[in-house]
């Protein structure tokens, strides 16, 4: 069973809340042996021999769950990849891993994937004691916004909202199902690469990203057939180092003799690949032409089949928060109501006056503060929220951009850098790493339908201690966000531009003076601040990392 893509946090007495853990999906097969079965038909048992003690924890159940290696209190992807790519089981050294269990499909050979996900949390519960390297996840009831605000506070990627009478539908993208990420993300077909210029030359510019066609059902192909492929776009940031040499190994291996997307025009000499890798993409929003706005690359998904890769990731479910039952000071019970899409309540969840829902638990399920019971030191445990002022993430109405300094500075027939476009739809950070005549990075907050942007000689700090000077330049349109290319000497700016990080943000303070925001990027996470030296002059500012923010 598959999620779908919830627009926003919502809270909800028909959902139960679960962290959503960045790892790799697997459905144990637990009998005399056991079998951790991928999305793509990958047998993980031998990978991950820990797992075995399944068959003593779990006998005769077929389960749902997430691999996940953990470190300091947070999943880590890479170190899970790393565990991947060794043959034959674990080296030395090697990281443990963890399964969470969230689901159970089969016990005694009975299946229960029709009975409510209630019942089923009921039936797991009894059937599957926890382990060294497996526990259950323990979901929370209706307080989702709150619930979503603990796990982004703590670095995860965010929760998942499931229906309470929900069946389990096995590989069907079901809304009873929900993702709610700080970010979106989809899992893409890599189609082929651009060349890379300046610092990239030896590498790649960019890829090229492409998604099965599964809207019409009347004028499409089968899964997997070439003229059913569609492209959604290019990612050009994102790669590390280690990356890029990998991708130069791992492409070489799936050369097409054809284009891929033989409708794509106007992206340069594309190298085309057999449309066989997958790979995970952040995004900001999709466009009205099906094109992914601010992407990022994420990793490689060796989990994942390319069939599976289809444009229905990309729908986004409308939500209705329903107003939590609550007690009065005087003892009256106020009444259930629903509240429509655009105006869902932040403070749903706990009263004002700290009262709590007035309902009676799900089986499986728990009240009170929304935190993971910590299990054998592998699994972290979000803090109950502190009281913080709403940051709503909901799309914003478009504001005018004033970016007429910026135009008049740049000649648009001959400069790639772009014009600007239509509004985002998220705060959004990006740090651009700038050769000019020297070497600097430029830091870009949208804000108000603009890049609000500054240029730092040393780069931005990545510890707390250091203070780097921060010049302010003029506003840049929201495009520039995803800008990588060369500006031609002669223009202002002459140099080669790249990504060096991006991400989200949230927003502290926000003065003339002084600037607080805490990012989410892939690089940089924490509190930072901006602080203008008026006696320096008017564009002069400081960067800093705060504290252990």
């Amino acid at each position: 069973m598959l999620a779908a893509t919830a627009e926003r946090p919502f809270s909800s007495p028909d959902f139960l809340f679960e962290i959503k853990w960045d790892g790799v999906r697997a459905i144990a097969y637990v009998g005399d042996t056991l079998t951790l079965m991928s999305r793509n038909g990958r047998d993980f048992a031998a990978q991950f021999p820990e797992l075995a003690e399944l068959k003593e924890l779990a006998p005769g159940t077929v389960l749902d769950g997430e691999i996940v290696v953990m470190r300091q209190k947070k999943p880590d992807m890479q170190s899970l990849l790393s565990r991947l790519q060794v043959q034959g089981g674990p080296v030395k050294d090697a990281p443990p891993v963890t399964y969470i269990v969230f689901d159970i499909l089969e016990r005694g050979g009975q299946p229960l994937i029709d009975q409510p996900y209630t019942v089923r949390r009921e039936i797991l519960r009894s059937a599957v004691r926890e382990g060294p390297h497996v526990i259950i996840s323990e979901p929370v009831e209706t307080r989702g916004i709150e619930y979503y605000r603990a796990a982004i506070g703590q670095g995860l990627e965010g929760i998942m909202a499931k229906r309470k009478d929900s069946r389990y539908e096995p590989g069907v993208r079901s809304g009873a199902w929900l993702k709610v990420r700080a970010e979106l993300t989809c899992d893409c077909i890599i189609a082929g690469y651009t060349r890379g210029q300046g610092g990239r030359s030896t590498t790649l510019g960019a890829l090229l990203l492409a998604l099965y066609d599964d809207g019409d059902a009347g004028n499409r192909g089968s899964p997997g057939t070439a003229h059913n492929l569609v492209y959604i776009g290019k990612v050009g940031s994102g790669f590390s180092e280690g990356d890029l040499v990998h991708f130069r190994e791992l492409f070489a291996l799936y050369p097409a003799n054809t284009p891929t997307l033989p409708e794509v025009r106007g992206e340069g000499p594309v190298v085309w690949l057999r449309p066989e890798l997958v790979c995970e993409i952040a995004y900001q929003q999709v466009t009205r032409n099906r094109r992914l706005r601010i992407p990022r690359f994420r990793r490689l998904r060796v989990d994942r089949r390319p069939e599976d890769c289809r444009t229905s990731q990309l729908e986004v479910h409308p939500v209705v928060a329903v107003a939590v039952q609550r007690t009065g000071a005087a003892g009256r019970t106020g009444r259930k109501k629903a509240i429509p899409p655009d105006r869902t309540r932040d403070d749903e969840g706990p009263g004002s006056d700290g009262t709590v829902p007035a309902e009676r638990p799900a089986p499986g399920s728990r009240h009170g503060p929304p935190v993971m019971k910590p299990a054998k030191g592998h699994v972290p445990a979000p803090a109950s929220p502190e009281p913080v002022s709403p940051e709503p993430a909901l799309p914003r109405p478009p504001v005018p951009r004033p970016t007429e300094r910026y135009r008049e500075k740049r000649n648009f027939s001959v400069t790639p850098e772009p014009k600007g476009a239509d509004t985002m739809t998220a705060p959004t950070f990006v740090i651009q790493e700038h050769h000019a005549r020297h070497l600097h990075y430029d830091f870009r907050l949208e804000r108000d339908g603009v890049l609000k942007s500054w240029a730092v000689p040393k780069g931005v700090p990545e510890a707390p201690g250091p203070k780097h000077l921060a010049v302010a330049v003029e506003d840049h349109p929201l495009d520039y966000a995803t800008f990588e290319g060369t500006i031609p000497e002669g223009e202002y700016g002459a140099g080669t531009v790249s990504v060096w990080d991006t991400g989200t943000y949230a927003t502290k303070h926000w003065d003339e003076k002084k600037i607080e925001v805490v990012l989410h990027g892939k690089r940089l996470s924490g509190h930072y601040v901006l602080v203008r030296l008026i006696r320096a002059g008017k564009n002069d500012w400081l960067i800093f990392r705060a504290g252990a923010g």
